[in-house]
């Protein structure tokens, strides 16, 4: 049985989906201001796992993932850059899709952006207001009365006394109460903004997850994720505006990620650490990148370096290297090694159990190839299979090894050769072998190793990869 660590009770729970045989999860997308980074990628790719392992439960699966194209800082850029905010979010959606796209992340089942949902937003404030969980300010904004929800803290397992303690009020706010937050300010001259019962304006952060996860999977569903930063206060705001609105629980199960780190500080933009996925793309490959995500359990700190992903490249290349070679067979996936993955990912998606499993059974692959051929392909067919279910080993062999990927080897060594040259030169070092010129043919490796290149002479001749 799957067991999945509930933030909200922070403790593992055996997963039951409120519909038998379906799962409705949300998870909190991108804020489309600028390129993807590391920190965003850790998001996709986790809940892009979690999505393959649900599907591969044989769950139906509804999956959400917003977009947020308004928000202060959407606005700051667009005037900075003299340009029409929709313009802005429509470049740099197109960028993350891209992105996502070379990452292998599957497309969610619906993707709705923050502006095409203020009429849901608008009608959820309304009901909060006639209930008597907000009320408008003496500015003009529309604010949540925090001390209506009992509950509120429950999340982030803090209490108000204390969330108060650290809490001021603004003087241009006029809150009743520093914790109460916004969620519909007045438009300032030159914003974009749109009607409502409030004068014109636009929706607080907060209030847009609410709207969206509701209208697109009702008012109660099984999974709500994103990343730790959300915890508190976006998804604590989220519960008290969805189950005040509702009157009934919005979520079963809350699921965040742990941060980015770098040198052992949170990657952030504030702090100008991030790097951005396409910077990183140039010199890892993605599937090094997909394995660098999932080599940390999601749940803990994932420590950016390029020892790590470096480390990634050589664990992957590993993985490769077993089923280079290997006849591609349609076998089923072996059960004995299926059920110790099944066991790993049912863990709360332990990633890091999981491609222990894989290297454990590259091993095996590796022992069985020289006596046992097909018995090392049926093995390989299951490799591929699981390596599938983490969106790993989708790419032939021999492409990935040789660095055929256009992506991910722009910076190395071996790319100051051509496949061309390289066999070029591999045939002359045979050649120097069979003449036994071993001073020639050592020249030759010693060329090619400079390069990047490294050769394993085989019973079938040499074959090459790049480092």
């Amino acid at each position: 049985m799957l067991q999945i660590f509930n933030s909200l009770t922070r403790q593992k729970e055996t997963f039951q989906p409120i519909e038998p045989g379906k799962v409705r999860m949300y998870v909190c997308g991108m804020t489309v201001y600028d390129y993807c980074h590391v920190g965003h990628a850790r998001v996709m790719v986790i809940f892009d796992v979690v999505l393959r392992w649900l599907r591969a439960s044989g769950y139906d699966v509804t999956y959400v993932r917003n977009i947020t194209d308004i928000d202060d800082k959407i606005i700051r850029r667009a005037q900075d850059n003299g340009e029409n905010f929709q313009t802005l979010t429509a470049r740099f959606i197109d960028a993350m899709h891209e992105d996502l796209d070379l990452l292998g992340i599957l497309p969610p089942t619906q993707e709705p952006c923050a502006t095409a949902a203020m009429a849901d937003m608008i009608a959820m404030i309304e009901t909060l207001i006639g209930k008597g969980y907000a009320y408008v300010g003496g500015s003009g904004d529309v604010y949540y009365d925090v001390s209506r929800f009992d509950r509120y803290g429950r999340l982030a397992n803090k209490k108000l006394e204390d969330l108060r303690a650290g809490a001021r009020i603004e003087v241009e706010d006029a809150k009743d109460d520093p914790l109460d937050f916004v969620l519909w300010k007045p438009a300032k001259p030159g914003e974009p903004s749109w009607p409502s019962p409030w004068g014109a304006g636009r929706p607080g952060w907060h209030i847009e997850c609410s709207a969206m996860a509701t209208r697109c999977l009702g008012e109660h569903f099984d999974i709500h994720g994103g990343g730790m930063d959300l915890k508190f206060p976006h998804h604590e705001n989220e519960i008290a505006q969805s189950e005040a609105a509702s009157g009934q629980r919005c979520v079963n199960f809350w699921m965040h990620n742990g941060f980015v780190q770098v040198d052992n500080e949170k990657m952030s933009k504030s702090l100008g650490n991030f790097f951005t996925v396409r910077e990183v793309l140039r010199s890892y490959a993605p599937e090094v990148v997909r394995l660098f995500i999932l080599a940390s359990h999601y749940r803990g700190p994932l420590n950016y370096a390029d020892e790590n992903l470096d480390h990634a490249r050589a664990s992957l290349t590993r993985l490769y290297t077993a089923l280079r070679g290997l006849p591609v067979v349609a076998a089923p996936v072996d059960d004995a090694w299926n059920k110790r993955f099944a066991q790993a990912m049912d863990d709360d998606f332990n990633t890091p159990e999981a491609l222990a499993t894989l290297f454990e059974l590259a091993r095996e692959i590796n022992r069985l190839r020289m006596t046992d051929e097909p018995a090392a392909a049926t093995l390989g067919a299951s490799l591929r299979y699981l390596g599938g279910e983490l969106g790993l080993l989708q790419t032939d062999p021999e492409t990935f090894l040789q660095g055929g990927e256009s992506v991910g080897t722009a910076d190395s060594a071996g790319d100051s050769c051509s496949a061309t040259q390289i066999e070029t030169l591999i045939a002359e070092r045979t050649a120097a072998r069979q003449a036994k010129n071993w001073a020639e043919a050592d020249r030759l490796r010693t060329l090619l190793l400079e390069a990047g290149i490294v050769l394993e002479d085989t019973a079938k001749g040499t074959i090459w990869r790049r480092e």
